[in-house]
């Protein structure tokens, strides 16, 4: 709210005199919202609402303040999200932005939470008060240094399952796809590294210090050079599918518009229509 606290607090006993109304319950530890206070943030969510949607359907789009948080996982930090944001920048000269990023299951809890308004990662959430738009499909396959001599043929998780994996962190959705997969053949990863960054991930595979699932569009150029080779593993990962997903109950109105706008600039593969392609639900995932 860039205000202190004391302010805040005058503000709320400003409203209580002028409403001649008690809204906390200060007899405690610590202040409890009362009856009628709850009330009153029924009728004060409405005003909310309301104000942005008279920016968002009657304002002009540069006139639009504020201030719009977006989470970001990092396949789209590393990908087009300088378009989306010099777009953004440029629509709506006069809103800043706070960009997070962050594994999925950090951003999917912050939007959650109400600290992100907007958040751009793998997976649908599920929920009905979440509004998800589809941004396409990324292709993550196994790499591994071309000095690990793995062999040419099909590689199954059995064949695989003795090798060091270096994986995102657990709460990740990366982390929940690899294991998956290794479950799918009735297997077990006897070792997991894990780190934050697909950067880190890839620059420890291409070292020969294990094998990583990295998306194959941004490492074409190792790929070519030779310091990476694609693992031939069945079965195959489905194309993971990514979306921009932010609340139905936010208050601010650029969240949807950047849904939309990250759609239309998104440069990954259109999702197929009538497929197998999973649609992982990152409730399901992480239970």
């Amino acid at each position: 709210m860039n205000a202190t606290q004391s302010t805040v607090s005058m503000r709320i006993q400003e409203l209580e005199r002028d409403l001649a109304v008690v809204l906390f319950d200060r007899s405690q530890r610590m202040a409890r919202v009362t009856v009628l206070g709850r009330d009153l943030m029924q009728y004060a969510e409405q005003i909310l609402h309301l104000a942005a949607e008279i920016r968002e359907r009657i304002g002009a789009a540069e006139s639009i303040p504020g201030i719009l948080r977006i989470g970001i996982a990092e396949v789209i930090s590393i990908t087009w999200l300088p378009r989306l944001v010099k777009e953004i920048h440029q629509s709506f000269p006069k809103v800043r932005l706070e960009l997070e990023e962050a594994l999925t299951q950090d951003l999917v809890d912050k939007l959650e939470q109400g600290s992100l308004d907007i958040i751009l990662a793998p997976g649908r959430i599920e929920g009905y008060h979440f509004n998800t738009v589809p941004l396409g499909t990324v292709q993550f396959s196994w790499m591994a240094s071309s000095a690990l001599g793995l062999q040419e043929s099909q590689l199954t998780p059995r064949d695989l399952q003795n090798w060091p994996v270096i994986a995102l962190a657990r709460e990740s959705y990366h982390h929940t796809l690899i294991e998956d997969w290794f479950r799918s053949g009735d297997a077990h990863c006897q070792r997991i590294d894990t780190c934050k960054s697909l950067g880190v991930a890839a620059s420890l595979a291409q070292s020969g210090l294990g094998i990583s699932l990295l998306p194959v569009r941004c490492y074409q150029k190792e790929l070519a050079a030779g310091p990476l080779k694609i693992i031939n593993s069945t079965p195959a990962f489905p194309a993971i599918e990514f979306t921009a997903t932010c609340t139905n109950d936010s208050f601010q109105p650029l969240a949807r518009i950047v849904a939309n706008l990250a759609q239309s600039l998104s440069d990954f593969d259109d999702v197929p229509l009538n497929t197998g392609v999973q649609h992982h639900v990152l409730k399901d995932a992480q239970a």
